[in-house]
């Protein structure tokens, strides 16, 4: 009994702060930073005022007029920025290196995988990132909706979020897998097959809580490695029925084929992209299909099999990450923030900002993937951007992002409709 007194007791406290700094009707906050990027330039003595869960207002002090009755929050040498949006985040797992992922899957329940997912929200919105595409609660079925919901009640604190549920992957080709053949395991994703299968899966999906429609048009099924899965005529099927409701479609894709398919049948973003070519990334750039490259993923991953950056030589998957970045890029390729997060830790999302500068991209470019482009790309009204009447999703960090990237992790404040959960 007193274990469970205790337990309360540390939930409750680490919640706190969260409900603490809740603005009151017509209460006003007026915001005084060095500079003020409003999701697509940087603005230097630029002044935000806050009513309620909206910007009132955002530029030159002249051109605001703030009630007497405004807090006033000086930010001196600090940068405000419109709430960051991670694009590809997994919440119900955790990084590779702590337990492997077929592990996670078949041997954490689920009440372990949603305390845990509970944890990674918290951190995640403590790290500026206020809003989430969450791609596939990989093996904990539609959870990612009630977490959302508890979000959005109130009852945790936690980034907005845009859930995927189960992902849909072809039978047979996903995992966990096992050697005996009559086993039947829990699979990280929806099988499904045909044109009929695909349709009701993606129905289902919608009908559990799906804000996106996630696939897997290529996977490590091949006989030599990875390989399509999805027919082209599947894949255009899932984009037409997604579509239909107003959905986007995220598809993993690692293959040329298999991108060449997704890229044909209309998807919204290619997650990873590593069979990208400059033939399609033309394609990409002109059907409007965004990347989110995922470098942080690729590397987290070689160094937990040993790799040490800026040591050792660099292992072909992450020569073929620069190179893909660097033919999108060239391309003019829109590309969305998302770092495959959970497979590194959870609040350390902004690693893939610094990447993506590492790999040459402008900082003012990174910001705008993070924020104003992502909103965009995902159908995000009202967000990823410092204007009147948008929501006030905000993050001030110490320093300059633009002269230095790093200054991301340097989160001082972080506002979420219009509640400092963080100062």
């Amino acid at each position: 009994m007193m274990k469970r007194l205790l337990f309360n007791l540390l939930i409750l406290l680490c919640c706190a702060p969260i409900f603490a700094q809740r603005i009151t009707n017509n209460a006003y906050i007026l915001l005084k930073p060095d500079r003020v990027f409003d999701g697509q330039q940087m603005h230097n003595g630029w002044w935000v005022l806050v009513k309620d869960n909206h910007i009132e207002a955002a530029g030159e002090p002249g051109s605001i007029t703030a009630p007497a009755s405004a807090k006033i929050i000086d930010l001196k040498g600090m940068t405000l920025l419109p709430g960051l949006i991670e694009g590809h985040s997994h919440l119900f797992l955790h990084p590779y290196n702590e337990v492997s992922w077929n592990d996670q899957v078949m041997t954490e329940s689920r009440a372990e995988r949603t305390a845990r997912a509970v944890v990674h929200a918290r951190e995640t919105l403590m790290a500026g990132f206020t809003t989430v595409r969450d791609l596939g609660t990989e093996g904990a079925g539609y959870d990612d909706a009630g977490l959302k919901s508890a979000i959005k009640k109130g009852i945790i604190p936690g980034p907005r979020m845009l859930v995927a549920t189960r992902a849909i992957v072809a039978t047979g080709s996903y995992g966990p897998k096992s050697e005996v053949a009559e086993l039947t395991l829990i699979k990280g994703g929806e099988e499904a097959d045909g044109l009929e299968g695909i349709t009701h899966a993606v129905r289902s999906q919608i009908g559990h809580g799906a804000d996106v429609i996630k696939l897997y048009a290529d996977y490590g099924w091949g006989i030599n490695g990875n390989a399509p899965t999805f027919t082209a005529e599947e894949l255009k099927t899932a984009v037409e029925v997604a579509k239909s409701s107003g959905r986007t479609v995220a598809v993993h894709s690692g293959t040329t084929e298999g991108m060449r398919r997704s890229i044909m049948a209309g998807v919204t973003t290619i997650e990873h992209g590593d069979g990208g070519t400059p033939e399609l990334f033309k394609l990409m750039k002109e059907k409007g299909i965004a990347l989110c490259p995922t470098l942080s993923a690729t590397e987290a991953i070689a160094s937990y099999t040993g790799w040490k950056k800026g040591v050792d030589a660099d292992p072909a998957r992450v020569k073929q990450k620069h190179y893909i970045f660097t033919e999108a890029l060239k391309a003019g390729v829109t590309i969305c923030m998302g770092g495959d997060v959970g497979v590194f830790p959870h609040g350390d999302n902004s690693r893939e900002m610094i990447l993506m500068v590492d790999y040459g991209m402008k900082p003012l470019d990174v910001l705008r993937s993070s924020t104003s482009v992502n909103a965009d790309v995902f159908g995000l009204k009202n967000l990823g951007s410092i204007k009147a009447g948008y929501l006030a999703d905000i993050v001030v960090v110490n320093g300059n992002p633009v002269e230095d990237i790093k200054a991301v992790k340097q989160v001082k404040m972080v506002i979420q409709n219009g509640i400092v959960v963080k100062e």
